[in-house]
């Protein structure tokens, strides 16, 4: 006899016996695959905020208890002794590297990070002015593939490494081109004696004969930021990814579809809505304590304060926050970054929020270094898309090994018109 827990739905005088699942952290989910062919029945969901799409092994988030586990592993002790690669390195292969794994990972890095000659001309189909980063990474990240048809059809783990470096290394140089390309300056290319982070801020911000050489804060809290956005479970791009995967495009398209889902102000766009607050009470359209009764009467929002998931606090928050002051103790600051840390410490001390436990999410902190490090805001998203990048594929593989794995195919309510019959349109009123 099955020890299994079930579940019972009782619909008109019917009762329909359905399967509990238990994750490895004591989540429990009812198992509706049978559902509709059993009883006729579907669930409905808007938003999917209480549905489970897959089983996974990647991350775990307890939004109640704010914490955030990458294959396990404690994001704080990841933040305090790893760095980006390494993680990435966890997340897509399952395991901490090992000294030679990191070595060799490294070196692939190092020698994919430049991108072919014909692709580099995609950029100058893209109008210099006012154009949009995300959409130039989101569209030649796409036609990366096509340089590599090869691995539009993995067939083994070899292939698989190889693809992780080439998308890993050279979305940092794409994503620096496409701002250096919004800004009408030449491209600077990668230099194959920095580190991850470092290239990328060489690239962004390095000029014909002169290089930019940030002190080692700065390169230490753009991996941390790239780290701490790693993977967050089945959010809206990571899911879009899977969806995408399911219908088994190549890893190129895929990640890509990611891109686009990540560039709504709601998801990835939301540290830039936290610096164009600050900028209306730096200009003076508020002072601090206006704004902040603004937003308790309901008449506009404390951005970077307060999340979907987490209900206690954002334990990324807390990585990102002493970061931030360790930056702004080095020197990296302006009016608007100590507005930003006012604001903080206004809004803690206010029962209003504290009571609605509001505190500081990761967007808050992340715009903040982010301004400070010189990023634009137009480029926000797509920093959020660097460091989003090794989850996307770590989910995609993990969809793509599943021999389980079905395409993505939602059902919906209908609510629309019955069955109507043509009218000629001389006879239309």
């Amino acid at each position: 006899m099955s020890d299994q827990k079930t579940a019972i739905l009782s619909y008109d005088g019917k009762e329909y016996e359905l399967p509990v699942i238990k994750g490895s952290e004591g989540e429990i989910g009812i198992d509706v695959t049978q559902l509709r062919a059993q009883s006729g029945l579907i669930t409905f969901d808007p938003g999917y905020a209480n549905t489970g799409s897959c089983t996974s092994n990647i991350t775990f988030v307890d939004g109640e208890n704010g914490i955030l586990r990458y294959r396990g592993y404690p994001i704080e002790e990841l933040a305090e002794h790893g760095n980006f690669i390494e993680t990435a390195w966890l997340l897509i292969f399952g395991e901490l590297p090992k000294k030679e794994d990191l070595t060799r990972f490294s070196a692939l890095l190092t020698a994919e990070e430049l991108i072919h000659e014909d692709l580099r001309h995609h950029f100058e189909g893209f109008p210099t002015h006012k154009n949009q980063p995300m959409a130039i990474l989101s569209a030649v990240i796409n036609a990366l593939g096509s340089y590599h048809p090869d691995l539009y059809d993995i067939k083994n783990k070899s292939e698989f490494f190889l693809s992780v470096g080439k998308i890993i290394s050279k979305v940092r140089t794409i994503a620096a081109f496409s701002y250096r390309k919004s800004i009408g300056r030449c491209f600077v290319y990668p230099d194959p004696d920095l580190s991850y982070c470092h290239n990328f801020l060489h690239m962004m911000f390095s000029i014909p004969y002169k290089q930019y050489d940030p002190p080692k804060e700065a390169v230490n809290a753009l991996s941390l930021i790239f780290q701490l956005h790693a993977d967050h479970e089945q959010n809206c791009s990571t899911s879009t990814v899977r969806m995408v995967g399911s219908t088994q495009a190549n890893i190129f398209a895929s990640v890509s579809s990611g891109i686009c889902a990540l560039w709504g102000r709601l998801h990835g766009g939301a540290n830039a809505a936290v610096i164009e607050m600050l900028d209306h009470i730096n200009n003076g359209d508020f002072t601090i304590d206006e704004y902040i009764e603004k937003v308790k009467k309901k008449e506009c929002r404390l951005m970077g304060f307060g999340h979907r998931i987490y209900k206690s606090f954002d334990p990324r928050a807390k990585i990102l926050k002493k970061a931030t002051h360790d930056l702004l103790n080095q020197g990296f600051s302006d009016h608007q970054l100590e507005i930003a840390m006012k604001l903080e410490e206004r809004a803690l001390s206010d029962d209003y929020f504290i009571e609605r436990k509001l505190y500081p999410n990761v967007d808050f902190y992340s715009g903040i270094i982010l301004r400070a490090l010189g990023i634009p805001v137009a480029m926000f998203p797509v920093m959020f898309a660097i460091g989003r990048m090794p989850g996307w594929i770590a989910h995609w593989y993990e969809d793509y090994t599943n021999t389980n794995t079905r395409i993505n195919r939602p059902r919906q309510i209908y609510t629309g018109e019955t069955t109507r019959h043509y009218v000629p349109i001389d006879f239309r009123k």
